[in-house]
């Protein structure tokens, strides 16, 4: 049944190609958009999403994110954060504020608390997922710095962007970890 979506995608691309190009810009530049940011009603955000990350402050975990799964330090997904809290791993823990029905991730923030590890929430499930390296959308990602994996290097790839990404995510921690995470009944 996948199979038979995707065909019925690319069928409606190449009936655009074929109308002119006008058409196929059209198509790409509403894709980009659709992928760079997602609006979402507060509404729609849980009522436990507390503390919730800043416009400025999404775009530098996004970019935070990013990187690390592309170093393969990342845990995606309430089943491998939880086992790597409870292994004692450290790091950062964000969460999605759009996930139904929220008892999937509402223990999260006080098993974090409990480990000493700080937490934020952001709005959008489907750019969390997009940040890290995956099509589906993910309720929940956990940066592990220290987490030691193994990685395919190349010989020309400098450790510079290690570095780069070591700084962004110890400014990303210091953030997160002035904002006010007690849980309030």
């Amino acid at each position: 049944m996948a199979k038979d979506k995707s065909e019925k995608k690319r069928k409606d691309v190449e009936a655009d190609v074929d109308m002119g190009d006008d058409t196929v810009e059209k198509v790409l530049s509403i894709s980009k958009k659709d992928k760079e940011e997602v609006e979402i009603p507060v509404e729609d955000l849980s009522p436990l999403a507390h503390p919730l990350a800043q416009k400025k402050l999404v775009k530098k975990l996004h970019k935070t994110i990013k990187k690390a799964s592309k170093a393969r330090q990342v845990k995606r997904g309430v089943k491998e954060v939880v086992k790597g809290i409870r292994k004692g791993e450290k790091g950062l823990l964000i969460l999605a504020a759009d996930i139904n029905p929220i008892d999937i991730i509402s223990h999260l923030p006080i098993l974090s608390e409990e480990n000493q590890i700080p937490y934020i929430f952001v709005s959008s499930k489907e750019e969390l997922g997009h940040a890290s390296s995956t099509k589906r959308p993910t309720s929940c990602v956990m940066v592990c710095p220290n987490q030691k994996r193994k990685t395919k290097r190349k010989e020309g790839q400098a450790e510079e962007k290690d570095d780069d990404y070591s700084e962004l995510y110890q400014e990303c921690y210091r953030e997160v970890e002035k904002l006010d995470t007690a849980v309030v009944f």
